[in-house]
């Protein structure tokens, strides 16, 4: 279970959290976020949940990881996909307004990259 503290600790440092903060964020204290990540103490169902969202990614991302090359797609978009999760609790038409919007963007941008060719 080391592997899982690495990319707690990881992932942790590419989003600029302390130790402090993200066990903040996910309602633990710093002793035992400090257990998950050096000594690979396995946390709870629960706190992984948590964990996985303060950090943008899966759980399944922290438990098993991925390839590297996943890995760092996932990791390059951590943004994008917090405010993709902002977007999911958004009611329905608000969320219906925002896809037409970027369904649209990408269309005219694969207008403009096949006239580009």
């Amino acid at each position: 279970m080391k592997e899982l503290g690495k990319r707690i600790q990881k992932l942790r440092k590419e989003n600029g959290l302390s130790q402090t903060d993200l066990a903040g964020k996910i309602g633990v204290s710093y002793a035992q976020l400090s257990r998950y990540e050096i000594k690979g103490a396995q946390p709870p169902a629960e706190v992984l949940n948590k964990m996985a969202d303060a950090l943008g990614t899966s759980v399944d991302f922290l438990i098993n990881g991925n390839s590297s090359e996943k890995a760092q797609s996932t990791l390059k978009d951590v943004e994008l996909l917090k405010q993709f999760r902002e977007i999911d609790q958004m009611p329905e038409n608000e969320k219906s307004t925002i896809i037409k919007v970027v369904s649209a963007y990408i269309r005219d941008y694969r207008t403009r990259q096949a006239y580009a060719s």
